[in-house]
């Protein structure tokens, strides 16, 4: 290891040092919450993604949701896209339904297929509706046209919602631009998108969608605040977190100062990697939440310069 490198670790292990003695207990403090925008609704400051259980044991897929639910966990999301997250997630969080807030997404882009994504996770989730329902990805200027336009997805989501199968419309993005675009044309109860410290400080990523989201009253919910960089070409095939198409934040030390940055905008929740030891270190920090110090930011952000961001401006893949 450089000396370089060296330094900047061991900056960040010093940092982080108090809140990691704290993540090794789980406290009886609930995590706290947070208003969702002008919905009235409040979340819990970390949302539970159906990653964590795609792919596990029913009995293992329902401990984790019941741990979450303990702690104070009351916002789950889940996709089509993820696996069979959304069969795992449905049975597990049924006995806490009308205590929870579910969140869903379609990849649909017309009003047909959207609507059909639609019934088919109300079926597999085992409930009558979802609290917010989110174009997934909305990351393109052509699908927000799409959406938009007529026969788009959007008949699907206003019809829903009159029917009550839905409660509140929603978007995640990977575009900064198309994603600006989006609340300029739609009055969206929510955005969901990255909030991250290598991100924000090496592409000038994300202030912009923060921003408007503000301007417009919005519950501002974020994604990859434990994330740090791309997948190197030899490590895209094989490397040791299977639920993350990106290389996340060092465990624990890193990961910690990162959530803790992203918590301390002003956003409603984060929601943390699928890797259910990243979710715990998650649920400890929460549960034990204190802003960034100034030399714990400085530690964070250094550890970040030069560091190759996951998504640029411009970015519409």
């Amino acid at each position: 290891m450089e000396r370089r490198d060296f330094l900047k670790q061991s900056a960040l292990a010093a940092a982080a040092a108090a809140t990691t003695k704290l993540s090794a207990a789980t406290p009886a403090n609930p995590i706290a919450r947070r208003p969702l925008g002008k919905t009235g609704e409040h979340l819990s400051m970390i949302g539970f993604g159906g990653i964590v259980v795609m792919n596990e044991e029913t009995g293992a897929a329902s401990n984790i949701v019941a741990e979450a639910v303990d702690r104070g966990v009351n916002y789950f999301d889940v996709a089509p896209s993820y696996g069979n997250a959304q069969e795992r997630l449905g049975p597990a969080l049924a006995p806490y339904r009308k205590n929870c807030f579910l969140a869903c997404k379609t990849e649909g882009r017309k009003k047909d297929d959207s609507r059909k994504q639609l019934e088919e996770s109300l079926r597999l989730l085992k409930t009558d509706h979802v609290d917010l329902y989110q174009f997934h990805a909305l990351t393109k200027m052509t699908d927000l046209d799409t959406v938009l336009g007529p026969g788009g997805a959007m008949e699907t989501m206003e019809a829903a919602k009159k029917e009550g199968k839905i409660r509140y419309i929603g978007f995640s993005v990977h575009s900064a631009e198309t994603a600006v675009a989006a609340m300029n044309r739609y009055n969206f109860d929510t955005v969901l998108f990255p909030v991250n410290f290598v991100l924000f400080s090496q592409a000038n990523f994300g202030p912009q969608i923060l921003k408007r989201a503000q301007e417009k009253g919005m519950g501002i919910l974020a994604l990859k605040a434990m994330a740090k960089t791309v997948w190197s070409a030899d490590q895209k095939q094989n490397h040791p977190e299977p639920k993350c198409w990106y290389q996340p934040a060092a465990f624990p030390d890193e990961a910690t100062l990162g959530l803790r940055w992203t918590l301390g905008h002003p956003i409603t929740a984060a929601l943390p990697p699928g890797d259910e030891k990243y979710f715990r270190l998650a649920m400890d920090v929460a549960q034990n939440y204190k802003p960034l110090e100034p030399h714990e930011q400085q530690a964070l952000i250094a550890s970040a310069t030069g560091v190759e961001p996951i998504f640029h401006l411009g970015n519409d893949v």
